[in-house]
């Protein structure tokens, strides 16, 4: 079987006759799903199942943007809701020591009810750090605005994730948080000097270079590439993310439908391929377009299959943890 290196979505709330005979004749290696896709857990369990049936894999990862506030793909009735990111930043400056452990104990809520659905992966830490007067795409989502501060949190609130059977995705590297414009609607070029990119944007990056997945950022930064995005630069992917930052994890593209990006999905594949990303990242759940990105889709090659492979060997059955004071924490932070 020949594995693709790229991750797909998915339109509703099952597989439609056309999306299965997808899956099975393309083999992307995993599945992102969003709130369009999740109504139940027997609902959702079944779409997960009916993915790996269809590409014939019992492992293939599923994975999900559950980070909390404003982006959080499953939420109530039948599941929880949880703080944004920054809730976590503002009780660090009251108490570091209970926000560190509110932090480490909402992670493992989380991965609590991902298990149960079968995911793999949530898309989370963001480490972008924001500032004074960019665009809030970021904005809350970010831990807090201090590099420190964001490798902090986000070190428990991944340790959680990962107590829980979760994989994390760390995201958008080398960094989002000074973009003026959101890029899932344009594209953010940033003016900053190299160095104050490196001794502040990049830090958190760095700090986490051991992560076993990163998702990039479709952001322009002019000081080291003037003409492409980081998704489709050499410069950036080859000499920033895994020189500078030392990230030799596995590298996924940000959406490809997202308006940031210009010309066709073949254009944009070959870019990202060449720019050294491992796998593709096509969201919308749009059949045809899905069918253009798998076209332009690599089949697994040595690197590829070796990141991916190492990425999956990290996760672990879920361990034993206290439930009930991780609520009391959870409904603390929800009550601020």
């Amino acid at each position: 079987m020949k594995i693709r290196a790229f991750i797909s979505g998915c339109a509703g709330h099952s597989l439609s006759t056309e999306e299965l005979a997808f899956f099975e004749r393309q083999h992307p290696w995993g599945l992102i799903l969003f709130k369009r896709n999740c109504e139940t857990h027997k609902q959702v369990r079944e779409l997960v199942a009916s993915f790996r049936r269809a590409v014939g894999r019992k492992d293939a990862p599923v994975f999900i943007d559950q980070e909390g506030g404003r982006v959080q793909r499953i939420g109530p009735p039948h599941w929880r809701t949880y703080p944004n990111a920054r809730a976590f930043g503002k009780l660090y400056a009251i108490n570091p020591g209970l926000a560190l452990r509110s932090a480490r104990s909402v992670g493992r809520l989380m991965a609590e009810e991902l298990f149960d659905l079968d995911v793999t992966a949530s898309c989370l830490p963001v480490l972008d750090a924001p500032q004074l007067g960019a665009h809030d795409v970021i904005g809350n989502r970010a831990y807090d605005t201090r590099p420190e501060r964001i490798m902090s949190l986000a070190r428990s609130h991944v340790a959680g994730l990962i107590d829980g059977g979760i994989l994390p995705v760390m995201k958008h590297i080398p960094g989002h948080g000074r973009a003026m414009v959101d890029s899932h609607l344009d594209l953010p070029v940033v003016d900053t000097s190299r160095l104050e990119l490196e001794s502040h944007d990049f830090v958190p990056f760095t700090g986490f270079a051991d992560c076993p997945m990163a998702m990039t950022a479709h952001v322009v930064y002019s000081a080291i590439d003037p003409d492409q995005p980081a998704t489709l630069s050499r410069k950036v992917v080859r000499n920033v993310i895994r020189r500078v930052i030392g990230f030799n994890g596995l590298l996924i593209t940000d959406d490809l439908s997202m308006k940031a990006l210009k010309g066709s999905y073949k254009e944009k594949a070959d870019l990202a391929y060449d720019a050294g990303c491992d796998m593709l990242l096509h969201c919308n759940g749009v059949i045809s377009e899905m069918q253009e990105v798998a076209d332009s889709a690599q089949v697994f090659n040595a690197k590829i299959a070796r990141r991916a492979k190492a990425a999956m060997r990290l996760r672990r059955k879920p361990l034993p943890f206290e439930q009930k004071q991780a609520l009391r924490e959870l409904e603390a932070l929800m009550s601020q």
